[in-house]
């Protein structure tokens, strides 16, 4: 087993607890999913929200899955002119097999970040 860290980012509709708790939720099981690891084998998450959501915090939807145990952080991202509002980015640190190959996940609008990984959306 060795440490990997993979980034994920998903598009918000509404600023509301509700919105960026299932905008999370689904970004965490898309990762989960594609990556075939679980709150077991997660060292750490790093949630960044753009200063437009501020309803919730998105490790919520973390802890509803079962990361009750893995040490989170919510902070807010550089509000840099033009960037993409409404979105959710999440940093996870997590354990895998040596030949595992780390599979990021951009959803919605978010997926416009990160162009260069369409093939594998």
């Amino acid at each position: 087993m060795r440490l990997f860290a993979l980034r994920g980012a998903s598009s918000v509709e509404a600023n509301t607890p509700e919105a960026i708790v299932g905008a999370t939720d689904t970004l965490m099981r898309e990762i989960m999913e594609r990556n075939g690891v679980g709150p077991d084998d997660v060292v750490s998450c790093i949630f960044t929200l753009t200063e437009d959501l501020d309803a919730q915090f998105p490790a919520v939807a973390a802890r509803n899955l079962g990361f009750g145990k893995v040490p989170l952080l919510c902070a807010r991202e550089i509000p840099v002119p033009g960037a993409l509002p409404s979105v959710i980015r999440v940093l996870i640190h997590y354990h895998a097999p040596e030949d595992h190959e780390a599979r990021h996940v951009y959803l919605g609008a978010a997926k416009a970040l990160r162009l260069d990984l369409e093939g594998a959306q």
